[in-house]
């Protein structure tokens, strides 16, 4: 479904992706690891075409995703910290949403909108809202429009128990349904029971790529968080 190929970004001297090669297919839920700087949201914003590669290409079912813009129609991206329109509130914000994106307004999948309850506070201005209330509105954001590959950045982080759950069941039934997950986190522990591969990338080189269950027999380690510390400690 979205396939890397030896791509590389240099911002002035620094080389921030150093050829890497990635392929990720419909059905999984990958994990995309990694240190401060190692590259991994610049790689998540060649995906969405938001920075060029300086050389090597990444195709999205197939076809180049360069100078094809329409392929992110089938993406939902929930950033790590979401800004919106301080003024608006919630409700304006999705009407908003619903009118840029049109052709995308048949079969809305509603369902985070109203198990986090934000359809009981579609009044709430943006600016009054806590970072924990940001993050269901992304999260809502990412999946209304029923996209085929998901991009979730850090996406527990502020969420409270409860909802982090009804996030972490939303992700398991989306990746059932056959559509392609892609998560970043430092919180480990939370992706034991979401991830079926592992992409651990280190000073903007991929390092490894590797399903869940290679990790655990290469490391005999069962939780995440000790299988990538074996791997990185035997380097």
């Amino acid at each position: 479904m979205i396939i890397a190929n030896n791509i590389n970004k240099n911002f002035g001297k620094l080389k921030v992706l150093d050829n890497v090669s990635i392929t990720c297919n419909k059905g999984e839920c990958i994990a995309l690891i990694g240190p401060n700087g190692s590259g991994k949201t610049t790689f998540i914003k060649s995906i969405l075409g938001m920075v060029v590669c300086d050389s090597g290409f990444i195709t999205f079912n197939g076809k180049n995703i360069l100078h094809n813009w329409q392929y992110r129609s089938d993406i939902g991206y929930m950033p790590q910290i979401g800004r919106y329109p301080d003024n608006m509130s919630i409700g304006q914000l999705l009407r908003m949403m619903k009118d840029i994106r049109k052709e995308k307004n048949t079969g809305l999948d509603e369902e985070l909108i109203k198990k986090f309850g934000l359809d009981l506070i579609l009044d709430k201005r943006m600016r009054t809202l806590s970072g924990g209330t940001r993050q269901k509105v992304s999260a809502s954001l990412a999946f209304l429009f029923n996209p085929a590959v998901l991009i979730l950045d850090e996406p527990t982080a502020g969420l409270d128990p409860v909802a982090a759950e009804i996030l972490k069941e939303k992700i398991t039934a989306e990746k059932a349904k056959g559509k392609l997950v892609l998560i970043t986190s430092h919180v480990l522990s939370e992706l034991d029971d979401l991830v079926t591969q592992v992409i651990y990338m280190q000073e903007g080189k991929l390092v490894f790529q590797k399903t869940i269950k290679e990790l655990r027999v290469d490391t005999g380690q069962e939780k995440l968080s000790k299988a990538i510390a074996t791997v990185m400690l035997r380097k």
